[in-house]
């Protein structure tokens, strides 16, 4: 666990963050801290399990009407408000994937956009329950987590409990078997894994992490829409994963970071947000293919490759063999 000391480093880093940036800085890294939650359980998904999933935010958003209703309906405290925005997302995936599982590719990617739409047609239509196409509104955060600050300490400790669990449960024996499903699903199989089950129960806690990052959402903007569940909102995790890097843990929340802030300081200046973002994402898959994570561990390996105390040690192996 010595290797990552930098994480030490980072995490002192957020904590004093907010001395030295505005209120405006704050809401924005709140937003980087949900959005790298709901992009690292898209990526659970797709980088680990090697399958693309286009209806993700179906359970982001089941967790922010999870936590908005009962906000709003209740008088629950927000962790158990949170704790239930799981369950809920988490039961969802659970109906959802046990038919999604049963195809690969591309079919998988469509029956989960499909079963997306579904939800977000439910919501849109149901204004008894939900409020439709008007969203849910007067989500007001309790008054120890009124102000930005609060709220942002309050969000960094929940999304770093939810990414050390994640991270525990990738460098799991469970992690590695669903690595073994996206290198080669049909030899795993062969060698008596049950590979749809290990489908279903990764989809389940993928979800249930992207209903917890929707349900953070909620009272931060005071608000929800059904557009959280929208195909266009399954697409931001897709971005931020492109962009940091499937290939390791943390290269959604380097997509989360480089995405929002660019959306916050592009969108400052010009309309034209779309434009800048699908070059960026063009640049982005024609000479970083394997994101911002994938072309440092690249240049990493190839200065080891050039250390001459790495060659003489080579060398003396050699000769010693």
């Amino acid at each position: 666990m010595i290797k990552f000391w930098w994480l030490g480093v980072i995490f002192i880093a957020c904590l004093i963050l907010p001395l030295f940036i505005g209120e405006f800085w704050v809401h924005v890294a709140i937003e980087i801290l949900i959005l790298g939650l709901f992009a690292v359980s898209f990526n659970m998904i797709f980088g680990y399990m090697g399958q693309l999933s286009f209806g993700h935010a179906a359970y982001f958003g089941a967790g922010a009407y999870a936590t908005g209703l009962l906000m709003v309906k209740t008088s629950l405290p927000l962790p158990l408000c949170l704790a239930a925005s799981m369950i809920t997302a988490g039961l969802l995936a659970l109906v959802i994937g046990y038919f999604c599982v049963r195809l690969t590719g591309i079919y998988f990617a469509i029956l989960t956009m499909a079963f997306g739409q579904l939800l977000y047609y439910i919501i849109f239509q149901w204004y008894s329950f939900t409020g439709g196409d008007d969203g849910l509104q007067g989500i007001v955060a309790p008054a120890w987590l009124f102000s930005a600050t609060s709220y942002y300490y309050f969000t960094l400790l929940i999304v770093t409990a939810g990414l050390i669990v994640m991270w525990f449960i990738c460098e799991s024996p469970f992690g590695y078997t669903l690595r073994a499903i996206r290198e080669n699903a049909d030899r795993t199989r062969f060698i008596g894994i049950n590979v749809r089950k290990y489908m279903l129960i990764n989809f389940a806690v993928a979800g249930m992490f992207a209903g917890l990052a929707g349900g953070l959402l909620g009272p931060f903007n005071r608000s929800i829409a059904p557009d959280l569940c929208n195909w266009h909102q399954s697409g931001i995790p897709v971005f931020m994963t492109v962009i940091g890097g499937p290939i390791g843990f943390f290269g959604p929340i380097i997509g989360s970071l480089i995405y929002t802030f660019l959306f916050a300081f592009v969108t400052g200046f010009t309309e034209y947000w779309p434009l800048i973002i699908g070059t960026v994402i063009i640049f982005v898959v024609l000479y970083m293919p394997g994101g911002i994570l994938g072309l440092a561990k690249a240049k990493f390996k190839r200065r080891e490759s050039k250390d001459p105390n790495v060659e003489a040690n080579e060398s003396m192996d050699m000769e010693t063999s």
